[in-house]
């Protein structure tokens, strides 16, 4: 008996139904993802086992470099933020336009004496990078310490720990705000340094935010969580 042949079926399968659910995810993970915002310079923070979250706003982050200089990134309302500018910038009498205002708002961190920031705000975004990333100029890092600094004219100001009266007004008006709405969450503080840094820095960061000024007493250390591979 002669065998019967089996006809051979197409072996086509639909793939429209994949595609749609591919579209779909890339859709999803697009609009849910947040992106890291653009920093002056490179840290390379110390690994640790601590898997807390660093929240994405309501956050005044402290980046120190391996040089020990200083930056800030003021993530919270933008008027709290233009707020905080004009009130660093009346103590030493400095007062900013418009435009150099909403430059400062823009701003994903930032890290300059209020002495040249004026002359920073009118450079374009580019140039702002570009200026930071020279770590060998002077006029780069916040001040944290009495030494006299002079703006673009020539002029001494006032000598003073600039980086604490940033972090005093980010604060105070924050808990201003939330006087009178409720739901604003407390500002939070976190360093950020490079694994690089002194110790010394780093201390007298701590030991500026417990200053009787500030009595800054919790804050945020920012780390990689370490892995096996970091053994």
């Amino acid at each position: 008996m002669s065998k019967v042949k089996v006809k051979k079926q197409s072996t086509f399968i639909d793939m429209t139904a994949m595609s749609d659910v591919t579209v779909l995810l890339l859709t999803f993970f697009m609009l849910t993802s947040t992106f890291i915002g653009k920093e002056p310079i490179q840290v390379t923070t110390p690994s640790s086992v601590s898997e807390i979250k660093i929240p994405e706003s309501n956050l005044l982050t402290i980046l120190v470099d391996k040089e020990g200089k200083l930056f800030l990134s003021l993530d919270f309302q933008q008027e709290q933020v233009i707020e905080t500018l004009r009130s660093v910038g009346n103590d030493y009498g400095y007062t900013f336009t418009p435009k150099q205002e909403d430059s400062f708002k823009k701003l994903k961190s930032f890290g300059v004496p209020i002495a040249t920031m004026g002359t920073f705000l009118d450079m374009p975004t580019e140039k702002q990078d570009e200026y930071m990333r020279d770590i060998a100029n002077p006029r780069v890092g916040i001040p944290t310490d009495s030494v006299a600094v002079k703006d673009d004219a020539g002029k001494e100001v006032s000598k003073d720990n600039e980086f604490k009266r940033w972090v005093r007004y980010a604060t105070q008006i924050r808990d201003d705000a939330r006087k009178y709405d409720s739901d604003l969450p407390e500002l939070q503080l976190a360093i950020k340094a490079d694994k690089e840094t002194n110790y010394p820095v780093i201390k007298k960061v701590m030991d500026d935010l417990r200053s009787p000024e500030l009595r800054k007493n919790r804050y945020l250390l920012i780390t990689n969580l370490k892995t096996a591979s970091s053994d």
